[in-house]
């Protein structure tokens, strides 16, 4: 790159602790501008070094506009697992705007020995599944698909948050408002106090709220998996944020 050229425009998709970690490495980088953008789901997000944008961008088209009008010539999809309808927006943007696109995506979890899992390939999925796993639930799939568990008046949910949840929410709840990560002691002492016979979460990977699921090894409690949504044909992935910076060094 000459002494006058502009620096590549990274376009961070995030809200997760890689995606921060990646725009934290950019910054480390003079030879990149990094902006993230973050979903707006969260009150009082922790914000990441380099520029940053809050909401959405009205569907691929718009993600498209934006990206041609803020000279991005890279994008990262950093987002959750989970953000199903963002990292199928993001491949169509790319697609129409002709930028490379590239997904971070963590390790998803292995259940190991002494691990009781079960497995869904969707929150309704596992909806259906759950009476038969216990009654009092420990539902650490977020607070935006709780009405999804609404119905289920025989079951008690302890639900773990950042902000409260909003919307259709099953009739016994105790909402627990906290900020990760939490430690292992952590999670054995919640489970045991809560009296937790069931866990039910998402394939988030990571290490972050990795130490719920080893406190249920322990304590013999039946765990539901929610399987991850599949990554969008054809855009290649990476599983940190060093692999991301050799993709951004190779696309130079």
């Amino acid at each position: 790159m000459s002494a006058d050229a502009a620096p590549p425009h990274v376009l961070v998709l995030g809200g997760t602790t890689e995606a921060r970690r990646l725009a934290e490495a950019l910054a480390r980088e003079s030879s990149y501008r990094v902006t993230t953008s973050l979903a707006g789901r969260v009150a009082s997000p922790v914000l990441p070094p380099g520029e940053t944008r809050i909401g959405g961008f009205g569907g691929p088209s718009g993600l498209a506009a934006w990206i041609g009008a803020h000279g991005v010539t890279r994008v990262v999809d950093a987002t959750h697992p989970f953000a199903e309808r963002m990292s199928f927006n993001a491949a169509a943007a790319a697609a129409l705007s002709g930028v490379p696109l590239l997904a971070l995506r963590r390790p998803g979890w292995e259940p190991g020995p002494g691990d009781a899992w079960t497995f869904a390939d969707s929150l309704d999925g596992a909806a259906d599944l759950l009476p038969g796993l216990g009654n009092r639930v420990f539902l650490t799939t977020g607070r935006m698909g709780l009405h999804t568990f609404a119905d289920l008046d025989g079951l008690w949910f302890l639900v773990r948050s950042v902000d409260p949840p909003a919307g259709p929410v099953p009739a016994h709840l105790e909402v627990l408002l906290a900020r990760g990560p939490f430690t292992l002691e952590d999670e054995r002492e919640l489970l045991a106090r809560h009296r937790i016979d069931v866990l039910v979460t998402k394939d988030s990977g990571g290490s972050a709220t990795a130490p719920k699921l080893t406190a249920a090894r322990e304590a013999g409690i039946p765990v539901l998996v929610v399987r991850r949504p599949p990554v969008p044909e054809g855009v290649a992935e990476a599983e940190s944020a060093a692999a991301v910076l050799d993709w951004l060094r190779q696309q130079a």
